[in-house]
């Protein structure tokens, strides 16, 4: 980034598609904020469950392949053999910087020093980032899109060299603290432009992507958007990896040129901002559940969840619930709205209503 000046040039012209879109997100928001709170119980329950999804989801991204079961057992101190060293200590480092963040947003700011010690803390567990953790890059990387078996199968983009990589960030951070201190625009597009600049930046030798969704949570949770450790963000973005290496490769590579264009950077990522909101209110209706079935009933409805339909036989069997309980808790979701009974008699499923 050569000049500061150059992200309120992009920033002038943004569709009124994505400014829709960020209302409903900020009614969403508010929503979120004025409802009861959640049962500490479940909080910490869905804490957990978005801490092994984003770490298994944004580690992917790059290229592991450690599922979210294996990743629940090795923060358990699990052996698993069939994974490298690498992949692992990946995914630990992410863990555990992930659970700071979510405990400690508060205490924490933007800044390059804080941007430097995140990269310490996300590979300090992977011995071959001995060398360059925490610092700027020493030598030239290009961004490389991953496929499924992690493997590169092309370059995206070219990053910022590295003799200007300190003088890029520097601009990109003081820009941002000064526009959210400002309100100069609105957080979702600073967050959005922050986002965009830094992956173009490139500023580490490796761990830029993951390190860039750590610190859309930071920021975010700095901005109010409280429900960030309740709902995955990265396990959206990994659901639409094309969609997201489309969004900003289309963007970057209008970038010092005269027109810029982060128009489909923004589009993606409002787009996954709204979907995480509507799933952060959609939890609100669940806890009218947690709080009216019992541990055996709650887990009744877990399954049913997760497998989206089945009969009273197959609900009992795979929940080790006792058939008439699974009756009571059939007609109390019915009576809640959150299943629909097909067919009668012996032929009786019960499927979630979407």
């Amino acid at each position: 980034m050569s000049s500061t000046n150059r992200p309120d040039q992009r920033l002038t012209n943004i569709p009124s598609s994505i400014w829709a879109d960020i209302a409903r997100i900020d009614e969403l928001k508010g929503r979120w904020m004025a409802s009861s709170q959640l049962h500490p119980q479940v909080l910490g329950r869905l804490k957990r469950s978005v801490l092994v999804t984003s770490t298994g989801a944004s580690t992917r991204i790059e290229g592991a392949k450690l599922s979210d079961e294996d990743i629940e057992k090795l923060m358990r101190g699990i052996s698993i053999e069939k994974f490298t060293n690498r992949d692992k200590a990946e995914v630990k480092g992410y863990y555990e910087l992930l659970q700071n963040i979510f405990d400690s947003w508060q205490d924490l700011s933007l800044s390059e020093n804080t941007i430097k010690h995140f990269h310490k803390e996300l590979l300090k567990y992977v011995e071959k980032d001995d060398l360059h953790r925490g610092d700027y890059k020493r030598t030239e990387n290009k961004v490389h899109m991953i496929d499924a078996k992690g493997n590169s199968i092309g370059i995206l983009f070219d990053t910022t060299p590295v003799y200007l990589t300190p003088l890029a960030m520097r601009d990109l951070v003081d820009w941002t603290k000064e526009a959210l201190f400002h309100k100069k625009y609105h957080p979702v597009i600073i967050i959005g432009n922050f986002l965009v600049e830094f992956l173009q930046i490139h500023p580490f030798q490796d761990g830029n992507g993951r390190l860039s969704r750590i610190l859309t949570n930071l920021l975010l949770l700095k901005q109010g958007y409280l429900y960030m450790p309740f709902v995955s963000h990265e396990k959206l973005i990994e659901d639409n990896k094309p969609i997201y290496y489309l969004a900003l490769r289309n963007s970057q590579k209008t970038f010092s040129k005269e027109n810029e264009n982060i128009t489909p950077w923004l589009e993606f990522f409002v787009s996954i901002l709204l979907k995480q909101s509507r799933m952060a209110i959609d939890l609100l209706s669940t806890e009218t559940i947690e709080k009216i079935l019992s541990k055996k009933q709650l887990t009744v409805w877990e399954y049913l969840q997760k497998v989206g339909e089945a009969s009273p036989l197959e609900l009992s069997q795979n929940t080790g619930v006792a058939r008439p309980t699974i009756n009571q808790v059939m007609e109390k979701l019915i009576g809640l709205k959150k299943i629909e009974r097909i067919g009668l008699g012996r032929s009786t499923r019960y499927r979630v209503v979407v």
